[in-house]
């Protein structure tokens, strides 16, 4: 099968040009300047007025499978990605069971295999006692380790000292943290629990959950990283204080300590608990107009690396409960990637920006083989846009098993047409083809 896109505005490795794109099977065969392909491919795509971008690679999701299906599947919320431009996602370990063995890892991958449109990595989850199961993930089929030194359950809560240091100091891939200090969340907890009983204001979390705990949980890791020379990436920074901790000169080949945004912390602020709710309670909390302005400016300073959702869909049941019983996380992987492009028009970034971090960073980050960019040879995953296409988010139009998301109500400036992955329009118009799954990423290391 082949298919050439014609006449394209191809956003890819820092710049923006008129180009016309051909795929041959799962590969992108050649890229020329329009008119210089006169053979006729299987399909012909005028892509006159629309972007095309190598699809976003979201490396940090929740998509609950298996052990939580009530909120998403693997198929339910690989197929809002691809709806929404990511045609690669690495998924977190914090399921029931958590997948802590490379047995129940492997079970993971299986699954996604006969069901993901989207292709997929599954991330090795920690505990106070696997580290020898740690040490057995192969650095060539697995994205990475991730460590949980606050908000988790059970044995998953990392956060014992000596613990973490076998870990840094043996564990030779990728080790992905989510940094809070535990206890000082709690004492917030405690004290608020006291001063309002079971009615804690929604507009607290961001103080229960403070910059505070954030700032000494990822000044704790990154020492240890600085000690180990550990290859450290530190998820959803929500602090200005913690964007201190990051060098944004280097360039990214040569940092051991990378960071990631993601977009709820670029999008809210802890004014819009007023009128969102517990629908945007994430940990880390979405915090001050003054910490979304550093983050934001981080995206091009170099000291934030990487944007993604930390895509973590939960029922309405469930968030309309009363705060502390309300669980944290929200679904935003079908919109992740409009969302920056409205970020792009009001000019906090420029779309060639954005790519850098939301693909060609990830792929090279993570050294994914032939993935986030648009390049002869490489794997066709790719995403055409309608930027000049409004659009408001509602019930009717959300992919998510969960029914909701935080941006109903708005309307977005750009409009995903169409997305390639491994060659194959998996998401065209609305409609999903469905006749090929995604593969499993493999990484050159």
């Amino acid at each position: 099968m082949s298919i050439c896109i014609r006449n394209a505005s191809v956003v890819n490795e820092g710049q923006t040009r008129v180009a016309d794109v051909w795929i041959e099977g799962e590969f992108i065969s050649k890229i020329t300047s329009p008119g210089e392909i006169s053979q006729k491919a299987n399909q012909e795509i005028d892509a006159t007025g629309l972007l095309l971008i190598p699809g976003a690679i979201d490396d940090q999701v929740h998509f609950r499978e298996p052990g939580l299906t009530h909120k998403g599947e693997i198929y339910t919320e690989a197929r809002a990605a691809v709806a929404g431009g990511v045609t690669s996602f690495m998924e977190m370990p914090n399921t029931v069971p958590a997948a802590t063995t490379i047995e129940l890892l492997e079970e993971k991958y299986s699954r996604a295999q006969q069901v993901s449109l989207a292709n997929y990595s599954f991330f090795m989850g920690t505990t106070n006692d696997n580290l020898s199961e740690l040490l057995k993930v192969n650095p060539k089929t697995v994205c990475g380790v991730k460590i949980f030194m606050g908000s988790s359950t059970g044995n998953m809560l990392v956060d014992n000292p000596e613990t973490l240091n076998n870990i840094f100091s043996q564990v030779k891939m990728l080790i992905a943290l989510h940094c809070e200090v535990d206890w000082m969340i709690k004492e917030n907890m405690i004290a608020m629990t006291e001063k309002y009983g079971e009615d804690i204001p929604i507009e607290l979390h961001g103080q229960i959950r403070s910059a505070e705990a954030c700032y000494a949980s990822s000044s704790f890791a990154v020492e240890l990283a600085k000690k180990h020379n550990t290859r450290l990436h530190i998820l959803h920074i929500s602090t200005a204080k913690e964007l201190e901790l990051f060098d944004g000169d280097k360039p990214l080949s040569e940092k051991r300590i990378t960071a990631e945004a993601c977009i709820h912390h670029l999008w809210f602020t802890d004014a819009d608990y007023k009128t969102k709710g517990n629908y945007i309670k994430w940990n880390p909390s979405v915090k001050t107009e003054t910490d979304r302005t550093f983050i934001r400016e981080a995206l091009n300073n170099g000291k934030i690396d990487v944007i993604a959702t930390d895509h973590a869909p939960h029922t309405i049941e469930e968030k309309e409960q009363k705060y502390a019983k309300a669980p944290s996380g929200g679904p935003l992987i079908q919109h992740s990637v409009v969302a920056m492009l409205d970020l792009v028009k009001q000019g906090v970034l420029t779309k060639e920006r954005m790519v850098q971090l939301m693909s060609h960073n990830v792929a090279d980050m993570f050294a994914i083989d032939r993935r986030g960019y648009i390049r002869e040879g490489y794997f066709a995953d790719m995403v055409l846009i309608d930027p000049a296409c409004s659009w408001t988010v509602d019930k009717s139009n959300i992919a998510y098993k969960c029914g909701w998301s935080p941006f109903e109500g708005h309307s977005f400036s750009s409009k995903i047409k169409t997305t390639f992955v491994n060659g194959h329009a998996v998401y065209n118009d609305g409609v999903w083809d469905e006749t090929k799954k995604g593969e499993r990423l493999a990484f050159n290391r």
